[in-house]
């Protein structure tokens, strides 16, 4: 039992000795560790405070833009009023007005202009959509005629005008749309049918009629 506790008393201080080079490398890898964790988290919440940032410049452009755009959508009655009363009044009444009545015609002019350049300087612009194609995220599509002079799908007439605040609808164009040449040629084909078919009956009867 000596001889047993001798030989595990010299192998105690050789474990410790070969403990201690490990014991004295583990904090560098501790440390090396700690410090990729620490880079780590401090560029992912840069990154986070940049999409924030940028998040925070995008909300406040779009507050400043589109915080109008429940008064500009009163604002627009008052815009197709003035634009109606403009409409009614043509060059003949114009003529036969006096100078009293001419200056408040002037007058009413004037403030229409003005009042679509304020909503012009506000993000808001008309929309003009005749001749144009039709395209469903700016127009309504209130009809449909008969129109073999230019291509289906082209605004023929307007109803009411559109507008837009920044690149966002305001109010949709109501709009009404040509048929299109490719309806109205089958049309004229159809009508040509019938007339042809008309056309003999009449030379049938005509020929009953000999026989008899």
């Amino acid at each position: 039992m000596t001889d047993t506790t001798a030989r595990a008393d010299e192998a105690a201080p050789a474990a410790s000795e070969n403990a201690a080079p490990e014991a004295a490398a583990d904090p560098m890898a501790v440390l090396a560790k700690e410090a990729a964790d620490v880079k780590d988290r401090l560029l992912r919440t840069l990154a986070e405070m940049e999409n924030l940032r940028r998040r925070t410049e995008r909300e406040v452009v779009d507050a400043r833009l589109y915080g109008v755009t429940n008064f500009a959508r009163d604002i627009l009655a008052v815009a197709d009023n003035m634009e109606r009363a403009m409409k009614a009044l043509d060059d003949g009444i114009r003529a036969q007005a006096d100078a009293g009545v001419k200056a408040l015609l002037d007058g009413v002019e004037l403030t229409e202009r003005e009042l679509i350049k304020v909503m012009e300087k506000h993000g808001v612009r008309k929309i003009e959509p005749m001749g144009q194609k039709f395209d469903p995220n700016l127009h309504q599509a209130m009809f449909e005629l008969p129109d073999s002079s230019v291509p289906a799908g082209t605004i023929v007439q307007v109803m009411q005008p559109g507008y837009t605040i920044g690149e966002r609808v305001l109010r949709p164009a109501l709009v009404g749309i040509a048929k299109g040449a490719a309806k109205s040629s089958a049309g004229e084909t159809s009508s040509a049918g019938e007339t042809s078919s008309s056309a003999e009956a009449p030379a049938n009867d005509n020929t009953g009629a000999a026989e008899r």
